[in-house]
C-alpha cells in the first residue's frame, strides 16, 4: 500500500492511460479524484472504483473549470498530494500545413496550456505543504515524432521541457515533477494516432516496438506507482519511456 494516506487528482481519468492509473492508485491506498471532461463517464467510474474515488467534471484547458476542481479536492480532502496531468488530445493524421486552426488550437489547450493551469492553482498549495508530486503524461512522439503528428508531437516536446523546467524551480520547494513517455496504447486516442484502425495499421505500428506490443493502462499504472511514490523520492526532471523499446 504505497500511498495509504496520499490524495491523487488524474485528469483524463475516466478512460485509457488515466482510467490504469486511477485503478492502480487506488489499489496501493491512494484517495483519487477521477477528473474529465465527460462527467457522466466520470462519474460512473468513480462509483465502480468504491469509496476512494471521487468525480468531478473539468475541462482542463478552461482556468475556471481547473479552479473548481481544485477546490473541490481541497474541500472533500483538504489537501492534494498527487497531481496527474493526463488528459490529451491528438490531430489526425496530415501533412503540417494542413492542418486547421481549430485542431491546432485545441492542442494547444488541451495538451500545453492545461499544465499551466493546473500548475497555477495546484502548485501554490503544493508550496505551503513543502510536499508534492507531479507526474505529466507526455508521449514518445515528443522524443521521436512521427510524420504527419505534427503539432501534436510538437505539444509533447513542450511537456517534456516544461517537466524539466517545473522540476529544477520547484525541487527546493520540495515538489518533484516527473513525465512518463507512453507509446502508442489501447486507448480511445489509438484510432486518431493512426488514421484508421485496421489490423494492417496495427500491425505496422506494432512493428515499431522492439517488444512486440502496444501500451496498455496497466503499464502506465504502474511506471506512474513508482514516480508518484515515495520510493522515487530521489527522482524529479525524468521523463521515463514506457515504450516496449520504441526510442531506442
Amino acid at each position: 500500500m504505497r500511498l495509504t494516506g496520499k490524495t491523487a487528482i488524474v485528469t483524463g481519468g475516466a478512460s485509457g492511460f488515466g482510467a490504469g492509473i486511477v485503478r492502480r492508485f487506488l489499489q496501493e491506498g491512494a484517495r483519487v479524484m477521477v477528473a474529465d471532461i465527460n462527467g457522466a463517464a466520470a462519474t460512473q467510474f468513480a462509483a465502480e472504483m468504491g469509496d476512494h474515488a471521487v468525480a468531478q467534471r473539468v475541462d482542463v484547458s478552461d482556468g475556471a473549470s481547473v479552479q473548481a476542481m481544485t477546490n473541490s479536492a481541497l474541500e472533500v480532502w483538504g489537501h492534494i498530494d498527487i497531481l496527474i496531468n493526463n488528459a490529451g488530445v491528438s490531430h489526425m493524421p496530415a501533412p503540417l500545413e494542413t492542418i486547421t486552426e481549430d485542431d491546432f488550437d485545441r492542442v494547444y489547450r488541451v495538451n500545453m496550456k492545461s499544465v499551466y493551469l493546473t500548475a497555477r492553482s495546484i502548485v501554490p498549495h503544493m508550496k505551503k505543504r513543502k510536499a508534492g508530486a507531479i507526474l505529466n503524461v507526455a508521449s514518445t512522439a515528443g522524443v521521436s515524432p512521427r510524420p504527419n503528428l505534427n503539432w501534436y508531437n510538437a505539444s509533447k516536446g513542450w511537456m517534456i521541457t516544461a517537466t524539466k523546467a517545473m522540476a529544477v524551480e520547484l525541487a527546493p520547494q520540495g515538489i518533484r515533477v516527473n513525465a512518463i513517455n507512453p507509446v502508442a496504447g489501447e486507448t480511445p486516442l489509438l484510432k486518431t494516432f493512426m488514421g484508421e484502425d485496421t489490423p494492417e495499421m496495427r500491425a505496422k505500428f506494432i512493428a515499431t516496438i522492439p517488444l512486440g506490443r502496444f501500451s496498455q493502462p496497466e503499464d502506465m499504472g504502474n511506471a506512474a506507482l513508482f514516480l508518484c511514490s515515495d520510493e522515487a523520492s530521489m527522482i524529479t526532471g525524468v521523463a521515463m519511456e514506457v515504450d516496449g523499446g520504441r526510442c531506442i
